[in-house]
């Protein structure tokens, strides 16, 4: 579907071709329609398939025609990250060139200056606040914002803000918004928990399901069937044989995280970790760094995939398997971005966690190639997903790495694990 056959104003339309917009996605098709009848809806899509558009663009067309409240906020955008919340001001910023519709974001992580253009930004009437939870709470109880004449409440990638612990936020700012506001959410995932959100806070909503897309052919999708002990020496072998660069790492927690970096960087690697532990100018100049090529890998987890919109990415390494196949697709979806439009990714698979890959793979249809194991980093485990299914297989160590006649090696306090510790004996 073109554009210019949904009911698009003029001077909408004339922005879009200006920036050469004229085919819309499904997404968009889907969704653009259901904003500008009034209704609320959540739409299950992930980043690259044109959401931002879907819900700008209809937030726009009726913002400009002049019939909301002059000089107060009339739309609010909820973004989980800052980096988020300016790749969103900065598409309106293109969408509304022949339109009188003014923007402002709002995050945090900014010095005294920046607070105050926000804070007078928000007292002029922005017509649309794009802005992080926790940043426009802060404006509200210090009373600098105004929510009153809100009409439209959208909230990007919903899940994520979720799983960054911004359920209490999103409520409390929710309380604030007049009962008539129109209440957009768009997830990439749709676990139970972006179920339960949706129920409580949209009216009469309709659903529309974008399918994930599957990986380009173009990412070459690799994997090692290992034990846990076995993954970092595999990844120091790699990245030994050949100079790592432009490579993500990416963990589920942030602990193993921190413990990856640590370990890379006493393996003398120029690597930097990115978590939501850190603060926002230290992930901003983390990312700096690693665009501009002085930081080689990044060790990251998934609560900040998303944000990472970097070309020529050359290796994603999945350093345990993410929690559902979505993630997947969202991590190895970094690579192969670039001019050259190639990449590699790599999973490492312990045993406990083949059940999952198993999931991966029969989501993507095909079967991952396993790299079969040097015989120095010891014996590797048979992939047999089915032996692991329903059971918390252990973290193991390769058949022969204990220690004589596999008995309890003993913990940093003295103990034995499985076993109570036996008191000494004086002889």
């Amino acid at each position: 579907m073109r554009f210019d056959e949904l009911k698009l104003e003029d001077a909408v339309l004339d922005g879009l071709d200006a920036m050469n917009f004229q085919e819309t996605t499904p997404v968009q098709e889907q969704t653009i329609p259901v904003i500008l009848e009034g209704k609320d809806i959540i739409a299950c899509a992930q980043t690259g398939t044109g959401k931002t558009a879907a819900y700008v663009l209809p937030v726009i067309n009726e913002l400009s025609k002049g019939e909301h409240v002059p000089d107060a906020v009339n739309a609010i955008i909820m973004a989980p990250t800052r980096e988020l919340a300016q790749q969103i001001d900065q598409q309106i910023e293109g969408f509304t060139y022949f339109v009188p519709v003014s923007a402002v974001p709002i995050y945090g992580g900014t010095d005294g200056i920046v607070w105050e253009q926000q804070r007078r930004g928000l007292e002029m009437g922005a017509d649309i606040v794009i802005a992080t939870p926790g940043r426009l709470l802060s404006h509200l109880k210090m009373g600098t914002v105004d929510l009153s004449q809100v009409s439209f409440f959208i909230l990007d990638e919903a899940d994520r803000m979720l799983d960054m612990g911004f359920y209490d936020d999103i409520m409390q700012i929710h309380k604030q918004l007049p009962l008539t506001c129109q209440t957009i959410m768009f997830s990439a995932t749709m676990p139970p928990k972006i179920r339960t959100l949706a129920q409580t806070i949209l009216k009469n909503s309709e659903e529309v399901r974008i399918a994930i897309s599957r990986p380009p052919e173009s990412i070459l999708q690799t994997a090692y069937i290992c034990y846990e002990v076995q993954k970092i020496k595999i990844l120091q072998d790699l990245f030994e044989q050949s100079r790592p660069q432009r490579v993500i790492v990416f963990s589920s927690s942030k602990m193993k995280v921190k413990e990856l970096n640590a370990t890379l960087k006493r393996m003398k690697f120029n690597v930097a970790d990115m978590h939501s532990d850190l603060e926002q100018a230290q992930r901003e100049e983390m990312m700096k760094e690693f665009k501009n090529g002085r930081i080689d890998i990044l060790v990251a987890t998934d609560v900040v995939a998303r944000g990472i919109d970097i070309n020529d990415i050359r290796l994603v390494v999945n350093f345990d398997i993410p929690h559902d196949p979505e993630d997947y697709v969202h991590r190895i979806g970094r690579t192969a971005r670039g001019t050259n439009g190639e990449g590699l990714a790599i999973t490492f698979i312990a045993p406990e966690e083949q059940p999952a890959f198993k999931r991966i793979e029969d989501f993507l249809q095909k079967t991952v190639y396993k790299i079969p194991i040097d015989e120095k980093f010891g014996e590797a485990p048979a992939y047999e997903p089915e032996k692991y299914r329903g059971t918390k297989a252990r973290r193991g160590r390769p058949p022969g790495s204990g220690n004589k006649n596999n008995r309890p090696r003993p913990n940093p306090s003295g103990a034995t694990r499985g076993r109570p510790r036996r008191p000494a004996v004086k002889k």
